[in-house]
C-alpha cells in the first residue's frame, strides 16, 4: 500500500512546493538575458573593446586578404590602439590582467627574445657581421654604407610591425576571453564572418566571373576565392571557419541532447529538435564555407582543413568516452553531412589530384634552393621578410624561368631563412607552446572546452598547410587565427584557477 501511494505523494509534495493552480494572475516567466545583454551588462568599456576586436576581424580578409600595405598600415593601427586602451582601461581601473604574463612566460620569452634579434638584425653592424650586399652596395656608390645583417632593412621593419599587430591582437583575444561568454561568441563571430565571406566567393564566381569588386585582382579562373588574390589562402581561411563551426554544432548537441546510454528514441528527437531550433544556422554556416573550400579545389587547403576536422573530431568523441557519455549521433550527422558535401562538390579536387597528384615539383626544387640559402647563414639568417630579396641569388636552372617567386611556399623555411635556425625556431615553437596549452586544455577541461578545442584543431590545420603554402603570411588568415588561439589559451584552465596578474 505503501508503494501505491507513493506516487501520490510526490504530487502532492510537488504541488504543495510548486503550485499547479492558482487563483492569482500567474506572473510572467523571468526572461533570462541573451548574450549580448551580458556582455555589455558585466562591463561596457570591455564589451566596446570585444566588439571592436570583432569588427577588425570582420574587416581583416577584405582588402585582398590583408595582403596589401593598406591593409597593412590599418591593422598596424588598428589593433594596437585597442589593445592600448584596454590597457589603459585595467590601468585606470586598477584591475588585473585575466591572464598575467606568467601564465604565458615561455613562449612570451621565446617571442621577446626573437623581437630583440629582429632588432639586432635592423641595427648598424661590423662588416664582419653584416651581410656582404652592404659591402657591395658601397663600393658600387663609391661611398661607405652602414650595413647589417639584413639585406633589407625596409621590408624587415615592416613585417616587424606585421608581426607585432598579430601579437597585439592575440594578447587582447587572450585577455578579453578569459571570459567564457566572450570566448565562445568571438568563436561564433568567426564562423558567421567565414559564412559570409564564403557566400561572396560562391556570388563573385556566379555573377563576376571571379573578378573582385573593387579591387583589381587578376581573373581566379573559375576557382572560389572570395576577397583573396590566392585561392589557397582563402582554403585556409574557410578551413579556420569550417573547424569552429563544427566545434560549435558539437558544443550545441552536447548541451541539447542527453548522454544518457538509453532512451535511444528520445536522444534523437532532442537531437532533431536541437536541429532545428538552433542548430540551422550553425549547418547552414557550415554548409555554405564547405561549399566554398571545396570550390577552391586548393590540394593542400581541403587536406588541412580535413587534418583539422579529423583531430576535432577525435578530441571530442575522446572527451566524452572518457566522461562515460555517448553523443555518437552528433559525430555521424556532421560526418555524413561533410562527407555528402563532398560528394556532390568535390569532383574537381578530386580530378584535380587525380591528374596533378599531391607533389608540385616547382615548388621541391624551390624547397631544396631555400634550405641551400638557410645553410650558407644559419645562425645569422637573412632578414626577417626577406625572402623576396635572397631568393633571385640563389636561384637556378631547377626552376622555370617563367614566374616570380616572393614566397616559399613554405613558411617554416622562409621563418628560417630570414631569422637563421636558432631564432627562427624560437618563433616557432612560441606558437607550438601554446597550441599545446590549448591541446592539454582540451583535453582536461570538464566545461567550456570549446575555445581549446578549435584553437587546437586550427592550430593542426594553419600548420599543416604552412607546410605547402604562405596562407599564414596573409593577414586575414593570420589575424583569425590569433584569436581562436587567443580564446583557446584563456579557455584552457578552469575557471576557478587564479591565473590573473
Amino acid at each position: 500500500m505503501a508503494t501505491f501511494h507513493a506516487p501520490f505523494e510526490r504530487i502532492i509534495r510537488l504541488s504543495i512546493s510548486e503550485p499547479i493552480f492558482d487563483s492569482a494572475e500567474p506572473s510572467a516567466p523571468a526572461r533570462r538575458p541573451g548574450p549580448l545583454s551580458q556582455l555589455w551588462r558585466e562591463s561596457k568599456v570591455e564589451a566596446l573593446i570585444f566588439f571592436g576586436l570583432l569588427l577588425g576581424l570582420a574587416w581583416a580578409p577584405f582588402w585582398l586578404g590583408g595582403n596589401r600595405i593598406t591593409a597593412w598600415g590599418i591593422n598596424g593601427v588598428y589593433f594596437p590602439t585597442l589593445t592600448l586602451l584596454y590597457e589603459c582601461y585595467l590601468l585606470t581601473t586598477g584591475q588585473p590582467h585575466p591572464i598575467g604574463l606568467r601564465r604565458l612566460g615561455a613562449p612570451a620569452t621565446l617571442f621577446g627574445l626573437v623581437l630583440l634579434w629582429i632588432g639586432l638584425q635592423l641595427a648598424p653592424t661590423p662588416p664582419m657581421l653584416a651581410h656582404p650586399i652592404w659591402g657591395m652596395a658601397a663600393d658600387a656608390l663609391g661611398q661607405p654604407i652602414d650595413g647589417a645583417i639584413s639585406v633589407n632593412r625596409g621590408e624587415t621593419l615592416v613585417s616587424l610591425i606585421r608581426l607585432l599587430t598579430a601579437a597585439s591582437l592575440f594578447w587582447l583575444a587572450v585577455q578579453l576571453c578569459r571570459n567564457s561568454l566572450r570566448a565562445h561568441a568571438l568563436l561564433r563571430a568567426v564562423s558567421l564572418i567565414a559564412a559570409a565571406y564564403s557566400a561572396y566567393a560562391i556570388i563573385l564566381a556566379a555573377f563576376f566571373a571571379g573578378q573582385i569588386p573593387p579591387f583589381d585582382a587578376p581573373a581566379s579562373g573559375g576557382f572560389l576565392r572570395a576577397t583573396f588574390v590566392n585561392r589557397n589562402s582563402f582554403a585556409t581561411y574557410a578551413g579556420l571557419g569550417l573547424v569552429v563551426t563544427v566545434a560549435l554544432t558539437l558544443r550545441l548537441f552536447r548541451h541539447e541532447v542527453p548522454a544518457s546510454a538509453g532512451l535511444m528514441r528520445y536522444r534523437l528527437t532532442k537531437f532533431i529538435e536541437a536541429t532545428g531550433r538552433r542548430g540551422w544556422s550553425l549547418l547552414g554556416a557550415g554548409f555554405v564555407t564547405v561549399v566554398a573550400l571545396l570550390g577552391t579545389v586548393s590540394r593542400g587547403g581541403i587536406l588541412a582543413t580535413a587534418l583539422g576536422v579529423f583531430a576535432l573530431l577525435a578530441m571530442s568523441f575522446s572527451r566524452q568516452q572518457r566522461r562515460g557519455g555517448d553523443r555518437v549521433e552528433a559525430v555521424v550527422f556532421i560526418a555524413v553531412a561533410l562527407v555528402a558535401s563532398f560528394m556532390f562538390f568535390g569532383d574537381l579536387i578530386v580530378g584535380r589530384m587525380a591528374t596533378s597528384g599531391l607533389e608540385d615539383t616547382s615548388r621541391i626544387s624551390v624547397y631544396v634552393v631555400v634550405m641551400r640559402s638557410i645553410l650558407d647563414t644559419p645562425l645569422l639568417g637573412f632578414g626577417y621578410g626577406t625572402f623576396a630579396d635572397v631568393f633571385p641569388m640563389y636561384r637556378d636552372q631547377s626552376i622555370p624561368v617563367s614566374g616570380v617567386w616572393d614566397k616559399a611556399h613554405d613558411s617554416y623555411l622562409e621563418i628560417w631563412q630570414g631569422l637563421g635556425l636558432l631564432f627562427g625556431s624560437a618563433l616557432i615553437l612560441s606558437v607550438c607552446w601554446i597550441a599545446a596549452r590549448c591541446f592539454r586544455g582540451a583535453l582536461t577541461r570538464r566545461r567550456d572546452a570549446t575555445p581549446a578545442l578549435a584553437a587546437t584543431a586550427a592550430s593542426i590545420l594553419v600548420g599543416a598547410h604552412a607546410l605547402v603554402d604562405f596562407s599564414l603570411q596573409m593577414e586575414g588568415v593570420a589575424l583569425t587565427f590569433l584569436a581562436i588561439l587567443g580564446a583557446g589559451a584563456a579557455q584552457a584552465e578552469s575557471s576557478l584557477a587564479v591565473t590573473s596578474d
